[in-house]
């Protein structure tokens, strides 16, 4: 097992794992057939417990992600995994390769709630977090009081943290609205899984306020959807990248797990997911837990963060691949 002197763990999401296209800038020519997929994906899971990972993040919308976690943790039988998953959004490609429609369909109504809860429930007992995908005001889900309420319910019958996950350029307004809620006094969110990387940093004084609250963190995109990576197509990034290979060279890991550990030293959450898809990118993330970044190398990279609103049109634009 890996051992990390930061309180940050590294967990394991399930997107890539789940379903045969994912955004990414990354493309693969891997067998893209759901019995490879479910294949691998315990062959991932294996290798991330084995390394010492013990959080994993789902949600129905990763295709085949909730049931190949829940497959996968009731064949092995651990007593210290924690799971975590997601409602609002149904997969709808159908593993269909290529698939020229949206993949996944936004829903967060009280009825999908209740229909994705019915099969999210059996990741019990081991799920501890479950979460609103991709809260927005947009959706009007953080001011209905029907499908806060019934999450409420799940809180107080089951003891999960009741969460939200959030993307997009209006993150940091979305959290502080979530921080407030109450439902008749009672405090909705325990934690938030938020999109935070090198390029993306608008968040870090709310994601302050999160911590300060002592609520749970979770960071998501920290490769920031491969952009992180060396790409002709982001000449903008130039600095960026080189600044990535020095740090690289000069800690003997890969850019990835420079990525990852500028979250882990820079905002200490209590978890940053790998997006692993095989075993290879798993144990290249996870050398993120061998070394720290010093204080003149975090001021670098934060140096290098970009507009938001410029950040997230430039997300929009990646294919599913």
């Amino acid at each position: 097992m890996i051992k990390n002197n930061s309180k940050t763990q590294i967990g394991l999401g399930m997107a890539a794992l789940g379903r045969p296209e994912y955004i990414n800038i990354d493309s693969s020519d891997r067998d893209k057939s759901e019995v490879a997929f479910r294949a691998n994906a315990f062959k991932v899971l294996d290798a991330a417990y084995e390394k010492g990972v013990r959080y994993f993040d789902t949600a129905p919308s990763y295709g085949k992600g909730e049931a190949f976690l829940k497959d996968w943790n009731e064949s092995r039988n651990h007593t210290d995994v924690v799971l975590g998953t997601k409602w609002g959004y149904t997969y709808v490609a159908n593993w269909q390769l290529g698939y020229e429609g949206a993949h996944e369909v936004k829903e967060h109504s009280l009825a999908k709630l209740t229909e994705q809860w019915e099969v999210s429930q059996y990741l019990l007992p081991a799920l501890e977090y479950y979460q609103i995908h991709s809260a927005t005001f947009e959706s009007g889900v953080l001011q209905n009081k029907p499908v806060l309420e019934k999450l409420l319910e799940i809180k107080r019958t089951t003891g999960l943290k009741i969460g939200i996950s959030t993307s997009g350029p209006n993150q940091n307004e979305v959290i502080e609205n979530a921080l407030q809620i109450r439902i008749n006094r009672e405090v909705v969110f325990d934690s938030f899984q938020v999109t935070f990387n090198i390029l993306e940093q608008a968040t870090l004084p709310v994601l302050r306020e999160v911590q300060l609250q002592g609520k749970k963190l979770i960071i998501k995109e920290a490769l920031a959807n491969g952009r992180v990576f060396p790409n002709t197509k982001y000449p903008q990034y130039q600095s960026l990248y080189i600044k990535l290979q020095a740090l690289a060279e000069r800690h003997q890991v890969g850019m990835d797990a420079i990525a990852l550990r500028f979250v882990i030293d820079g905002l200490q959450p209590d978890y940053v997911l790998s997006g692993a898809a095989d075993i290879m990118q798993l144990e290249q993330n996870l050398k993120a837990n061998n070394f720290t970044l010093n204080k003149e190398e975090l001021e670098q990279l934060r140096a290098e963060k970009v507009n938001s609103k410029a950040y997230w049109a430039e997300r929009s634009k990646l294919s599913w691949g």
